[in-house]
């Protein structure tokens, strides 16, 4: 029996009964991935810690004025999801039925993902999960990074933060109140997301707030350290120049986790808290969190929990 079928088998307590070990992966640089297939022989991934559950599907009730790609809505557990068929929401031809669901949770939102059939879980290297910003068209939108397995084929990592604002729009950021500060404030983030970038930058607009921005941890760390160095040359104190540094938890090449770990590590940046910005919302994603010396964690993406998280460390 592979790992995906006893996930089948055993539902959510599969999915949890390695959770410690997975909380291990803090500061690895390695994530664990839940591969899936759509039909025919282009392999799919999802990251585990947003899968909550595998299993297959029941009675989907059809809703009207449902976005394209959502069949309608289930209850499962007292949950009452919407359901995304990936495949046709993606614009792909399934050569078989679409019977199994993967039940994920991200940005504290529940949604069903209707696929083909699942396969097993495997652990990567963020340095060997590469980014497709340029590489793809199509449904390339919706795919945020590929890697490459032992045998050769590859593995188109799914960007569910993307897919969650076309199928149901992107969340309207409120009135953010801007800060008041006789000084320049900025915070630096680092993000893969294109959504998530453009949402951080709306509300730090509103705050008043610069910022610098990165597209994923080993960008965002090569930009520190050279701001760090020219800073310390200077002989100015960097807290002067960045007041916070936002990151999210997974990033191609460098995750969220090494890049608070190399922050937590260089005496440069103390004083400097780091605030981890992650649509992996569970208490197991706050552990890793913690175990790295995050400050401050805050699910995605909500602008006001996110604005009142910042202001009190720029004020």
């Amino acid at each position: 029996m592979t790992y995906a079928e006893d996930m089948l088998r055993t539902g959510q307590d599969g999915m949890l009964d390695q959770i410690d070990a997975r909380t291990n992966l803090a500061g690895t640089n390695k994530m664990e991935i839940l591969l899936f297939s759509l039909g025919g022989n282009e392999k799919f991934g999802i990251n585990v810690f947003k899968v909550k559950e595998v299993c297959q599907i029941g009675k989907i009730t059809r809703t009207p004025n449902m976005p394209g790609g959502v069949d309608g809505i289930v209850s499962l557990r007292g949950h009452v999801m919407p359901v995304l068929n990936l495949a046709k929401f993606m614009g792909m031809k399934s050569q078989g039925p679409q019977a199994t669901m993967l039940v994920a949770e991200f940005n504290r939102h529940i949604l069903g993902f209707l696929v083909e059939s699942v396969d097993r879980i495997i652990r990567v290297d963020w340095d060997k999960v590469r980014p497709t910003e340029g590489m793809l068209s199509d449904k390339g939108a919706l795919i945020t990074a590929i890697t490459e397995l032992d045998d050769g084929s590859l593995v188109s990592i799914l960007d569910v933060e993307q897919i969650l604002a076309d199928a149901f729009g992107e969340g309207v950021v409120g009135n953010v109140e801007r800060v008041e500060s006789e000084h320049e404030l900025c915070v630096f983030f680092a993000d893969d997301s294109l959504v998530a970038r453009r949402k951080i930058v709306e509300v730090l607009d509103k705050m008043g707030v610069k910022h610098i921005q990165a597209n994923n941890g080993r960008e965002g760390w090569e930009r520190l350290k050279a701001m760090a160095d020219a800073a310390q040359s200077a002989g100015v104190n960097l807290h002067d120049q960045i007041q916070v540094i936002l990151t999210d938890a997974e990033m191609p090449e460098m995750d969220g986790y090494v890049l608070t770990q190399n922050v937590k590590g260089d005496h440069r940046f103390d004083h400097i808290p780091v605030v981890m910005h992650s649509s992996l919302s569970s208490d197991a994603n706050r552990a890793m969190g913690k175990r790295v010396g995050v400050d401050y964690y805050v699910p995605k993406f909500d602008s006001m929990v996110l604005s009142s998280t910042l202001r009190p460390l720029l004020t």
